[in-house]
């Protein structure tokens, strides 16, 4: 089987060695792209010679600074654009990601004492979850046995609290299990008792096509929430994209430099959106790179990343099987790869998945993640943990002690994966499972990650800030 193309010509760092502890090299094979992705080459490309003409932005006289402005504002419409937002109804406000994102839509959004629920999820990563219990009251729609939501709890809930709920907020593709949710669907009911509905767009966005519609139409988005280290831009930004009546009304979540018209010393009128919601100098250069890599993303079109993720996920699926130590989670079946994301979460029987993700890292050179991915609600689901161990878990991680902490090994994919690395890591995990690895592991209490014994990374031999200077 062999994906319809290759895209890996695309992307910077991926011929980078990985030093392996019994002293030799190989090429680093990257399956944690969930968390983070590498740079595309346009982008970096973007960024370098925009340096040259980098400048402040916002209201200075020099060319540098008005040219500044002006691409600032054009990555504003590009990403606006990339989502189907409409500039006469929607605004952005550029962020660092999607922790951000919501954490500003939680301060900002306009509760009233009528209004003041907020109905999530138990399948959301903390960003989308931990924000709305510091400021409403927040319900959790309950995740059925198999990682998916529960669309009849959903219902439910909705009916529970009907015009109470002010907002909505679900993910639209899980971090940890790779479950696409329906929120076209869930934005339509959500509309339908009056409140607005928010996507966490930062595992979805980047491997499909994502449109906010328009806000007179029962399913639209009403706002959604994006990370640019997510898209292949490693700069430093995300985005908050949503409704400019919304954030007309009320104070700033922060205020300084930039957030205001003008300011008296008993009086100030704060400026009109983005403006309001981007106080002190922006990161340009990454709203600049996330915009960089959202055009080359449209230029592959989101439905061939689509298309090279779930051939790569399906295979995966089909070969991992063939394991018999190796438990997958969430949806296993090969043929329903399409309708999901390529993130699959495992475990290999017997083994801690922090040591499996150790050997993975140290004598394969396979960058893979492990443990709850910032879900740890749904972890817990997933794996069938009851409230007893669940809380006997949170007693010995407050005493400093992970040894013991539940978790899953997650092999997530990005474009310029291919299936020769798939092989690779079925033949890796192979070995594994079958003691076939050389090194001995000790664990570290406190963090629960192992490492080999007698070894550690000369880091400085590889990069040094330092080595920077003139």
């Amino acid at each position: 089987m062999c994906p319809s193309q290759n895209y890996s010509h695309l992307y910077n760092g991926l011929d980078v060695d990985t030093p392996l502890i019994d002293g030799s090299t190989t090429r680093y094979i990257n399956f944690d792209n969930a968390a983070s992705t590498p740079p595309l080459k346009n982008v970096q490309q973007a960024v370098d010679e925009f340096l040259k003409y980098y400048s402040s932005v916002h209201r200075g006289t020099g060319f540098k600074s008005q040219l500044s402005t002006h691409v600032f504002e054009e990555a504003r419409e590009i990403v606006m654009e990339f989502v189907g937002a409409d500039p006469a109804s929607h605004t952005v406000a550029f962020v660092k990601n999607t922790t951000e994102a919501l954490n500003k839509l939680a301060r900002r959004f306009p509760f009233t004492p009528e209004r003041n629920v907020v109905i999530t999820s138990g399948m959301e990563h903390h960003s989308n979850d931990l924000p709305w219990r510091e400021n409403a009251e927040t319900v959790h729609v309950n995740i059925l046995e198999d990682g998916r939501l529960d669309l009849d709890d959903f219902d439910a809930k909705l009916a529970t609290y009907g015009e109470r709920v002010a907002l909505v907020t679900i993910t639209g593709g899980s971090n940890v299990s790779g479950y696409i949710n329906p929120i076209y669907d869930l934005a339509e009911r959500t509309h339908a008792v009056g409140a607005m509905f928010c996507a966490d767009c930062a595992q979805l966005a980047p491997h499909r096509k994502v449109d906010m519609l328009p806000l007179d139409d029962p399913r639209h988005l009403d706002f959604i929430s994006l990370s640019a280290h997510k898209f292949y831009a490693p700069y430093g930004s995300g985005a908050l994209v949503g409704r400019t009546d919304v954030f007309s009304q009320g104070t700033p979540d922060m205020v300084g430099g930039g957030v205001v018209q003008i300011v008296m010393l008993d009086d100030v009128v704060w400026a009109a959106p983005p403006d309001r919601e981007e106080a002190g100098s922006p990161n340009h250069v990454g709203a600049i790179a996330m915009a960089a890599a959202l055009v080359q993303l449209e230029k592959i079109g989101m439905e061939n990343v689509a298309a090279h993720e779930a051939e790569l996920t399906e295979y995966a699926l089909t070969k991992l099987a063939e394991i018999p130590k190796v438990v997958v989670y969430g949806n296993k079946d090969p043929k329903d790869a399409p309708n999901r994301l390529g993130v699959i979460p495992f475990q290999l029987e017997g083994i801690s998945h922090f040591l499996v993700a150790a050997i993975l890292g140290h004598e394969f050179g396979i960058g893979v993640r492990n443990g709850c991915f910032c879900a740890h609600p749904y972890i817990l689901h997933l794996l069938g943990v009851d409230e007893e161990h669940a809380m006997q878990t949170r007693d010995e991680i407050v005493s400093n002690n992970r040894a013991n902490m539940p978790g899953l090994i997650r092999a997530s994919f990005g474009l310029y994966n291919t299936i020769e690395e798939v092989d690779f890591l079925v033949d890796a995990l192979k070995k594994i499972s079958a003691g076939e690895y050389s090194g001995k592991y000790t664990q570290d209490t406190p963090s629960g990650e192992f490492h080999p014994d007698g070894y550690t990374h000369d880091f400085e031999a590889f990069y040094s800030i330092k080595d920077y200077v003139d």
